[in-house]
């Protein structure tokens, strides 16, 4: 993989060319940001900047004025490689608390190792509606140990607003659900991005997650998808650097409580 041409190509595709990730989001371009603005109870964010030291401040001290005005928090998502190279030193002197950071994984579909499949007793079951996502966020909660009433609103108005866009699966034990994940697939980009996937701790280190992975990388494929894209925790990325994975750059959430 050419790091640097695929990372300038993750740049174009997901974050300066971002589109709306649920219906009634809106991306907007102001100066040299790119924010999300997110429906009713979903994300929003700064997803790319091109700033020098001169205009940080200043553009951080807007995006602050503008999420205040519409009542909530926000989330400025710093990439390793964003500028200037003090940016996060700026974020915490505004007033935003860094989350742990994480490593951009990122692989070509034509390279995957795909063929892995759920341990024995274990099935993927596509979710498609509300008793579905009420699974997922039933996992979710057990396995990060977070609220999901976010991911809930989303997910489902994901699949009632546009279900070609959005993938989510759960990993049931007989009836129990003990694994989760989603991918979302924006239109006209390159990169399907893998999202959410966890583990209740019981069932962890039996190839689930692996199983998740390549089961959402085959849909991609098959939807013409050329990369998959992970923001991975230190405990997914040796997972997915075996299946093929490379590190792209590195991702830390700096979020505005307002």
């Amino acid at each position: 993989m050419d790091h640097e041409a695929v990372l300038a190509l993750f740049d174009r595709d997901m974050r300066e060319g971002a589109r709306p990730d649920a219906p009634g989001a809106r991306v907007e371009r102001v100066g040299k940001v790119v924010r999300l603005v997110g429906a009713d109870k979903g994300w929003s964010g700064v997803l790319w900047s091109d700033l020098d030291a001169a205009g940080a401040d200043a553009a951080i001290a807007e995006q602050v004025s503008f999420y205040s005005g519409l009542g909530g928090g926000f989330e400025w998502k710093l990439y390793g490689h964003d500028r200037p190279e003090d940016l996060g030193q700026r974020l915490r002197a505004a007033g935003f608390t860094a989350e742990p950071e994480e490593t951009v994984m990122v692989a070509e579909l034509s390279g995957l190792a795909l063929d892995v499949e759920p341990p024995e007793g274990v099935r993927i079951v596509p979710v498609t509606d509300r008793a579905g996502v009420a699974l997922v966020a039933e996992v979710h909660e057990q396995a990060f140990g977070r609220d999901s009433t976010r991911l809930r609103h989303q997910l489902l108005a994901q699949l009632t607003g546009d279900p070609n866009a959005v993938v989510a699966v759960v990993a049931l034990a007989g009836e129990v659900p003990v694994s989760a994940a989603r991918m979302e697939l924006l239109p006209g980009a390159r990169f399907a991005g893998l999202w959410g996937g966890g583990t209740i701790e019981a069932w962890r280190g039996r190839g689930i997650y692996r199983a998740l992975v390549a089961h959402r990388a085959r849909v991609a494929a098959e939807r013409g998808y050329r990369y998959v894209q992970v923001d991975a925790s230190s405990q997914s990325r040796p997972i997915l650097a075996r299946l093929g994975f490379q590190p792209l750059t590195t991702t830390t959430p700096y979020v505005y409580e307002g």
